[in-house]
Formats: structure tokens, C-alpha cells, sequence
């Protein structure tokens, strides 16, 4: 054997002894579950852009930094696992099949869960595999981290808008910044239900009388006379025949969302009267100085507020307490209650 041939033996020898520098191969890993306190299911349950109602099990909903509708908010956690050594890891998704009414419904991501309290903390998800959203942008070990969705409803009305079941698909990417391995779990497609919502809300008008919200709304015109001595704050007298009316404005704010028509209507009528109808009635007007017309006691043939309010709006009107001035038989003195009940119709 040459010198030449056992000095190629032994430089073999030596790198079978020493072995060259090797990195141990593993695959990053992404999977993802439900979080404590969030949905348990794939399905957001039924949603609507007014928020009303009582959310989906784990959904909470946010309206603060909110415009044109309401977020729909759950958390949820990726779990992160295989990266070797100080390998690190990013993660990104994307829309890849979209909801059939993607103006009224657009799936949201927000991270991490800690800081999505209102709606600009979240950031509308992708719809291009090409440029998906980040999700954990500033790589992270093998551990468990929680982001959250938002569903955002638009409260749209209008020609093209309609209600119903709906769906949205999504894609996600865990890559490991180092080997720039990835890895797609399986695509989630998550449902939900859209549904119309009416809303009719009560308020106080600049100078009139407080309107109080509990279970009803409520309105107290305090200590009244046939005489209109000493009207109290927020109050109005006028003079009309057989007494007298305190008069006040209020605020009525009809909202609803998902309808074709954007314009509703709003009636009004004396569900439950005064005990005493013939010394005390509940009378409405448009302005402050009337004329004011009793309002109907029934509640099919109620008297109209306006036939074109448009969702959103903030419209006065003007409730009058006509107190008589009558005298003898059938009067009286002492407390008096009557209801109200509204009605709002969207076509």
C-alpha cells in the first residue's frame, strides 16, 4: 500500500471518529384550540350589526372603536411545538374561502388576547394566501399563545342586503425564521347566523323632563294642577279648553340593521291609561306649540310619530299631559300613572 493511499485511510479514520458538525432535523408544528373562556365550538351562532340580544357562549361583545357596526370578539390558542434549539417561530393567516356577504361580515385578528378590549386593536384578516396577515409577528419558542378573533357586523340596511347563514374559511402558517420550514394545519371553515335587529330607544331632549332607562322607561311630570301653577323643571304649560298641558320634549333613536329598506316607521299608543282618564290624558305633537292631539289607546289603530325615521336617527318629539280643571264630582288629588308602548316597524 502507498503513502498516498494510507493517508487518504487515515483522514477518512479521523472525520468517521470526529463526525462533521450536524443540526438535529425537526419540523415546526402549529395546532390550534379552543381558549378557556372562549367559543367551543366552530360556529359563531347568530349575530347581528346592532349587537342586541345576548351574545353566543364565549363571545363578548365590543363596541368601543367600533364604526358602522358592532366586533363579535373570541380568543383562541395556537400552540407552537417541534422547533429544535433556539429555533424560533412566526405565525400568519389568511381568508381562503370568504363569506358570501363580505360587507356585512368581515373576520378580524387581533394579538396577543390581553389587548384586544376595542375594535382597533383588531386588523380585518387577509383574503391572499400570497400576502397573509401576521398573527405572531415577533418570533416566539415552542409554548402555547393566545389571539383572538373578531367577527364584525356591518349594521347596513339597504338594497343588497339581506340576512341568513354564512360561512368563512380560514388558512394558517406557522414558519420556523430559521430553516424557513412551515406548517398549514388544516383549514377551519367557521359558521354563522346573520340576523336582522330593530332597536327603539328612549331619551332625554335637551330642556325637557328626565328619561329614565330600567326595564321600561320612565317619565315623571311630578306635581301637576288644572291650573298650570308651578310646573316643574323640564316642563312646559299651555292653555287648552277644560284645563291645561304640561308639555316636554324627549328624544326617540329607532335603529336597526340587515334590512333592504332604510326607512322605518314609529307609532305610539296608551297601553295602560290613568285611572282617572277623564281629569288626566296623554296627548303628542311634533313642535312645542302643538297642537297636541290625544294619543290612541289602541294598539291597533296607534297614532304615528313618522313613517321615513332612517336607522341611527335621533328625532323630538313633544309628549303633553293634559290636566283638567274641572271641579265636583270625579275629580280628585293624589298619584296617577299611565303606559306607553312604542312600536317600530322596518318594511
Amino acid at each position: 500500500m502507498t503513502a498516498r493511499r494510507l493517508l487518504q485511510l487515515l483522514i477518512v479514520a479521523i472525520v468517521i471518529a470526529c463526525g462533521w458538525p450536524t443540526r438535529v432535523t425537526a419540523a415546526v408544528t402549529l395546532t390550534l384550540q379552543f381558549a378557556p373562556g372562549g367559543i367551543t365550538t366552530t360556529s359563531f351562532g347568530n349575530v347581528n350589526g346592532l349587537g342586541v340580544g345576548v351574545p353566543a357562549a364565549g363571545l363578548t361583545l365590543i363596541t368601543a372603536g367600533v364604526a358602522g357596526g358592532v366586533l363579535y370578539s373570541t380568543p383562541y390558542e395556537l400552540v407552537i411545538s417541534g422547533l429544535p434549539g433556539a429555533d424560533k417561530a412566526t405565525v400568519s393567516i389568511y381568508v381562503s374561502s370568504n363569506f358570501a356577504r363580505p360587507t356585512l361580515l368581515v373576520l378580524e385578528s387581533c394579538y396577543p388576547s390581553a389587548g384586544c378590549a376595542t375594535g382597533a386593536a383588531f386588523t380585518p384578516i387577509s383574503t391572499s394566501a400570497a400576502t397573509p396577515t401576521g398573527i405572531i409577528t415577533t418570533a416566539v419558542g415552542n409554548g402555547t399563545y393566545i389571539a383572538n378573533f373578531g367577527l364584525f357586523v356591518s349594521n347596513a340596511d339597504g338594497a343588497g342586503v339581506s340576512a341568513g347563514a354564512d360561512s368563512v374559511t380560514l388558512t394558517w402558517k406557522a414558519t420556523d425564521t430559521t430553516t424557513l420550514q412551515t406548517n398549514t394545519p388544516a383549514a377551519i371553515a367557521n359558521s354563522v347566523t346573520l340576523e336582522t335587529a330593530v332597536q327603539l330607544l328612549l331619551a332625554t331632549a335637551p330642556g325637557g323632563i328626565t328619561v329614565s332607562p330600567a326595564a321600561d322607561y320612565s317619565m315623571d311630570f311630578g306635581n301637576v294642577n288644572g291650573l298650570g301653577i308651578a310646573p316643574g323643571v323640564g316642563l312646559t304649560v299651555s292653555a287648552a279648553a277644560g284645563g291645561v298641558i304640561y308639555s316636554t320634549p324627549y328624544l326617540f333613536q329607532p335603529s336597526f340593521s340587515t334590512f333592504s329598506s332604510t326607512t322605518s316607521s314609529v307609532k305610539v299608543y296608551v297601553s295602560m291609561d290613568f285611572v282617572h282618564p277623564a281629569i288626566l290624558q296623554l296627548r303628542d305633537s311634533a313642535v312645542l306649540a302643538g297642537p297636541y292631539t290625544a294619543i290612541s289607546k289602541i294598539a291597533g289603530a296607534q297614532t304615528s310619530l313618522t313613517t321615513t325615521a332612517a336607522s341611527g336617527s335621533s328625532l323630538t318629539r313633544y309628549l303633553g299631559l293634559f290636566v283638567s280643571n274641572a271641579n265636583g264630582v270625579g275629580t280628585f288629588t293624589g298619584a296617577d300613572s299611565a303606559t306607553l308602548t312604542y312600536t317600530l316597524t322596518v318594511p
